[in-house]
């Protein structure tokens, strides 16, 4: 198994982007049904819902703005953005429009927004999943002696099939030969709720035999003939007493067996051939910004010479020879300093990350002239230290101000203060007070939560604060907004502003509780900014209402509280833990649950509940606010694992392993994937984790896997290996390595220019007008990491190349061909 896993090459697929805005929804012609309706979006992997939008007032041209990511876990062929219209009199929501893309069209769009026409919904186009085919030609001797040749079609098995009703469907396939006068079609039998069918049938068709045969050795269809011909396979779900229901198809011209005396392939399975046509109605149009990311992760041995450069930047002397830093500065005009972050996550990984900080803001530093501008801009230094708080501080949000902010979006009380935005009815004085609250409320968590604050944010903390005292000693008050500049500005205030991009809220706010959270942002802003409480910041604030309205906090204790909380999270004293966790909700959401302790037969054994994770314990509950049905303390979780989908006929099913197994059926594979991840991490520390699971269920008196009898039986396939690390979280070492490759890669003319900018200056010990471009303290060490970096690159490119050439082949599995239509 071991020799296995070190020639694997893991295909890893990530989708980030954002649901921007739609335009005149709903047919140009007859009347607009749409301006009576709310509307919502929806993102679909193939067929397989993944995500949705919430749902949006009356509008022909909603502003959604709701931000997405998410890891794909599973091969795909398109990419689809469905518009549908939601009515109370309606049963089932209307579809407007779709936006299609196909998997390999993605790059096209990748980083930018772009208008997409809307297409009609038409169920013949609605495809998935491939098909495994063998076709040959055989001689046939005839009754009264003749030879004629046959067709010999095997129709092996599919592969991805959709659900349908969100259930796996009952498939059948018809194999048709094709010709100028002739259409002769084969079925297979029906397999049973299974969206991978194996058929395993082969089906015979005679064909003409050629007028210039001769030989019986060889034999060769007439080139006309071959042109003619070919087999069309549909593929169809049995709805038995309802209609059948078309699933895809693919066709293969007969001619391709010249060469070949026998074809075997997948194919991708394609839209009707004579589908409906697109309407001539102007649907609307939808703004997307889609960013796909494939990485082909090689075997760990792979990356280690790239992985060790990176390690020892730390130690590099100066830091802006380092590879790391080297990485920041050829990147920064193409995708800015978006290649750091895989640099901050294998660091943090390997507890390398705080002597990286510290010299990469020592080094900004040096060029800081002004102590009131500290920290202020978009640099290297900042941005790192802002990943580094967004990755280890999720937990630290979820518990300061999670409460705080379910509190405003269900309350929802208006805070609005400008006399300009102010809603008929409104009372500006009623509304301020609202607004004093909910900010007082966010300011005694933040200020109150120091005991809370992660001990490496503490770390980087206290080294900034140090930093800064040694360059601007005249300063008293410098040590503390160096801290303020990220922990208010960049961490609370931001988090505040936009809690959906840090998990903290599903959905994007509405607008009018959007505009509460910019004023209470605002506010956090000005109060954390250190020297911020004093009279003359008052005049910072160009609107007159925010002038009066932050007044209301001129006290001496506001400046305390700040103050005391600064030291408590930068203080030389290591914070020690009082040993008892806050609990914080890591994940909740509606699935399918199995009932245990019965008997093992019917739908009915699967329940819809609320599953709901903390840090602490995993419950379900009848409905989400709900007392808990059952209770599982996270250090009784032995293992967390798939589900073989044959166990129950469902898709997408994982289970929880503790006394006995927990079956969970989640909405869809990506909320499948993500389930397992956020339960594996959680409990992956836990001493009695289980080396062996059974992937299926115990039903009928045997395990369905390895058809043991007896229910308390070892498993009989090893666990999925839980790597431990001395900080919880999930970071995939080779994963971020293989990242920081392609952003080299794809950066290789910037890291040639520099590398020239290097040697020129070791040359002539002068500045040269290209070196401002890039951050060049020693060009002698620069030079000596470029080189090193080349010589890494290249090798790794070799790997690559080496690994992916098997793989490049049509046909097989992981590259199905592209069936063609009619």
């Amino acid at each position: 198994m071991a020799e296995e896993d070190d020639t694997k090459i893991r295909i890893l697929q990530s989708l980030r982007g954002k649901i921007c805005e739609a335009k005149n929804l709903g047919p140009s012609s007859g009347p607009n049904r749409l301006r009576d309706l709310c509307t919502f979006c929806t993102i679909s992997l193939d067929q397989e819902e993944v995500y949705r939008t919430k749902v949006y007032e009356k509008s022909v041209s909603p502003f959604y703005s709701e931000d997405f990511y998410f890891e794909i876990p599973r091969p795909f062929q398109c990419l689809s953005f469905y518009v549908y219209a939601k009515s109370m009199f309606q049963i089932r929501d209307l579809p407007v429009g779709k936006v299609a893309i196909r998997k390999e069209d993605l790059y096209k769009y990748c980083g930018k927004e772009n208008w997409f026409q809307l297409q009609p919904v038409d169920p013949h186009s609605e495809v998935q999943g491939k098909v495994h085919l063998e076709m040959k030609l055989n001689e046939l001797i005839t009754e009264n002696g003749s030879i004629c040749q046959q067709l010999v079609v095997q129709i092996i098995a599919c592969q991805g099939l959709p659900l349908i009703s969100g259930q796996n469907c009952d498939p059948y396939a018809t194999v048709t030969l094709v010709g100028p006068a002739r259409s002769d079609q084969k079925k297979t039998k029906v397999k049973k709720k299974t969206s991978d069918p194996q058929f395993d049938e082969i089906f015979h068709f005679e064909v003409t035999r050629s007028s210039s045969y001769k030989g019986r050795s060889h034999f060769h269809v007439e080139e006309e003939d071959i042109e003619k011909l070919e087999i069309k396979v549909e593929l169809w779900n049995n709805g038995n007493l309802a209609q059948d229901v078309f699933l895809g198809e693919t066709r293969v011209s007969v001619k391709i067996l010249r060469n070949d005396s026998v074809h075997k392939a997948w194919y991708l399975l394609q839209p009707k051939g004579n589908g409906t046509k697109s309407k001539p109605d102007d649907l609307g149009s939808l703004r997307l910004k889609v960013t796909y990311t494939e990485d082909n992760v090689l075997p760990s041995a792979c990356y280690t010479d790239l992985r060790n450069l990176i390690l020892k930047s730390p130690d590099v002397k100066p830091i802006s020879a380092s590879a790391a830093h080297v990485l920041g500065d050829i990147c920064r005009e193409s995708v800015g300093y978006e290649a750091l972050l895989p640099v901050v996550r294998l660091l943090l990984h390997h507890n390398r990350l705080l002597p990286f900080l510290t010299s990469v803001a020592a080094l900004e530093l040096e060029n800081t002239q002004e102590a009131n501008t500290i920290f202020r801009g978009n640099s290297l230094a900042t941005r790192c230290i802002d990943d580094m708080m967004k990755i280890v501080g999720k937990s630290y949000l979820n518990v300061t101000l999670k409460p705080v902010l379910n509190e405003i979006f269900e309350s929802s009380k208006a805070c609005e203060i400008d006399p300009v935005k102010l809603k008929e009815g409104d009372n500006v004085e009623v509304n301020k007070e609202n607004l004093q609250g909910y900010v007082h409320k966010v300011f005694t968590s933040i200020t109150q939560s120091s005991s809370s604050c992660p001990p490496l944010m503490c770390d980087v903390f206290r080294s900034l604060r140090q930093l800064a005292s040694k360059r601007f000693p005249a300063d008293p008050h410098v040590q503390y907004s160096a801290v303020s500049s990220f922990i208010f500005l960049r961490f609370f205030a931001v988090a505040v502003l936009s809690p959906h991009t840090f998990q903290l809220r599903t959905h994007h706010p509405d607008p009018e509780i959007s505009r509460t959270l910019t004023l209470i942002s605002k506010t956090i802003q000005s109060l954390g900014s250190w020297g911020s409480l004093s009279k003359n910041k008052l005049a910072s604030f160009k609107e007159t209402y925010m002038y009066d309205f932050f007044k209301l906090f001129q006290e001496d204790d506001c400046i305390e509280k700040v103050k005391k909380f600064l030291d408590e999270i930068s203080s030389n004293v290591s914070k020690e833990s009082s040993g008892v966790e806050d609990s914080f909700v890591l994940k909740e959401g509606e699935v399918h649950k199995r009932a245990q302790g019965r008997k093992r037969i019917g739908k009915k054994n699967f329940k819809k509940r609320w599953l709901r994770l903390t840090n602490q314990e995993l419950s379900y509950h009848k409905q989400k606010g709900k007392e808990a049905l059952c209770v599982i303390p996270v250090k009784n979780i032995l293992g967390v694992e798939k589900l073989d989908e044959s166990a129950f006929t469902r898709k997408n099913m994982f289970q929880v392993i503790h006394e006995k197994p927990l079956y969970v059926q989640a909405g869809n594979c990506v909320e499948t994937n993500s389930w397992i991840e956020v339960l594996s991490q959680v409990s992956r520390c836990n001493p009695d984790r289980l080396s062996t699971f059974h992937p299926s269920a115990y039903v009928g008196g045997f395990w369905l896997c390895c058809e043991v009898p007896n229910e308390s039986a070892p498993g009989c396939k090893p666990c999925t290996a839980a790597f431990l690390a001395n900080i919880q979280l999930d970071i995939d070492c080779d994963r971020e390595t293989e990242r920081i490759f392609s952003f080299f890669s794809s950066s290789r003319s910037r890291l040639q220019k520099m590398e020239d900018v290097c040697a020129g200056m070791s040359v002539y010990l002068g500045q040269q007008e290209e070196c401002s471009a890039f951050t060049i303290q020693d060009p002698k060490e620069t030079f000596r990491t470029i080189k090193e970096l080349g010589e890494v690159l290249d090798d790794l490119q070799a790997h690559h190349d080496s690994k992916g050439a098997s793989t490049d082949e049509p046909g097989t599995i992981e590259n199905p061909i592209v069936g063609k239509t009619a």
